[in-house]
């Protein structure tokens, strides 16, 4: 069965040059996406999860664009058309990002506090000239009801609102050029965990509704593991695994993923569960190992892993890891 890809990454780079403060000099290069590829496919959630410092949120701004890539191929396929997003100019990028949008990490930043409700709604609808006078009003009236809130709240400020109401006002925001992929970095982490659940469920009915698309950023495995149907997990700017939420988290087949695996919270405290507690720390991106860039925090790690950088190789169908040993280890997942 094809199919339906709606968006492709290949090789995606980001390397930002570190310079001395006085001299300007160019003493090393942060590698902080270096070679990530993965395609989504059409109404398909897909969870990129990693450690602080992983390379996620660069991963989804170079995807937009809010941040320009070192190299790589991004492509969105847009009604019958395979545009390549890293080789559009200024006017052609501008039309197409109304088809792909982003959800921002805290929802009383990403908003402007002098603008109303209605301002910060209609915003991208006035810039775009999508609409305007009456029909304007009436596109952000639908869109504040589609996300839950009531009409009488749109000559008020952000201030006023709780964080959950806020991100809900950031998702309508996200939805009023009708776009087809939306990139949500740590949408919820911001919020506690009922409100959680309640934007979460909202995604979810906005997603069958409105056919959307998700790439769902995130550290949390618990909301990952509620949330989307297929997961990549990021370490030191690499894709280290991937695989459907089931396949991930019955049957990890890389050691990191099964560290973070260890480390999430059970719903059921009397659930046995042996914490996996890595050694040392997250790689200096001006300095990252060879090899393996996991390898000095790996309890598996033979002397080719210090040495020979192992690619993401295909384990079964669907499946694919970056690790020499994944066929030789048994790694503990989490029961469901």
């Amino acid at each position: 069965m094809t199919r339906d890809v709606l968006l492709e990454v290949q090789d995606l780079c980001k390397h930002f040059p570190v310079r001395t403060h006085l001299a300007r000099r160019h003493v090393g290069t942060v590698k902080a996406v270096d070679g990530v590829t993965f395609d989504v496919a059409r109404g398909e959630t897909v969870g990129l999860v990693g450690e602080s410092g992983s390379g996620k949120t660069t991963a989804g701004r170079c995807i937009l664009r809010a941040i320009e890539p070192t190299a790589g191929q991004v492509h969105l396929h847009d009604d019958g058309r395979r545009v390549d997003v890293l080789k559009l100019g200024r006017a052609q990028l501008r039309a197409l990002r109304r088809r792909m949008q982003f959800i921002f990490q805290d929802p009383y930043a990403s908003l402007n506090p002098r603008m109303t409700v209605m301002q910060i709604i209609a915003e991208p609808l006035v810039i775009n000239h999508a609409a305007r006078g009456k029909a304007l009003e009436a596109r952000v009236r639908e869109l504040v009801r589609q996300v839950g809130l009531d009409e009488r709240i749109l000559n008020r400020y952000p201030h006023a609102f709780s964080g959950g109401q806020r991100q809900r006002i950031g998702i309508a925001r996200a939805l009023a050029l009708k776009p087809s992929l939306i990139i949500a970095d740590e949408p919820v982490s911001a919020l506690d965990m009922s409100m959680q659940a309640q934007i979460l469920n909202l995604l979810k009915d906005l997603q069958k509704q409105l056919n959307l698309t998700y790439l769902f950023i995130a550290h949390d495995l618990s909301v990952i593991r509620h949330f989307c149907d297929r997961v990549l997990v990021m370490y030191a700017g690499k894709l280290v695994e991937t695989g459907t939420t089931n396949q991930l988290f019955s049957a990890p087949q890389h050691p990191y993923t099964e560290a973070l695996l260890s480390a999430a919270p059970r719903p059921d405290p009397r659930t046995d569960s042996v914490r996996i507690r890595l050694e040392g720390e997250v790689p200096d991106p001006t300095q990252r190992p060879t090899g393996c860039p996991f390898h000095p925090r790996c309890r598996f790690a033979e002397d080719r892993c210090q040495t020979d950088e192992p690619g993401l190789e295909e384990v079964s169908e669907g499946r694919t890891t970056a690790c020499h040993l994944a066929s030789q280890l048994e790694l503990q997942g989490v029961e469901r």
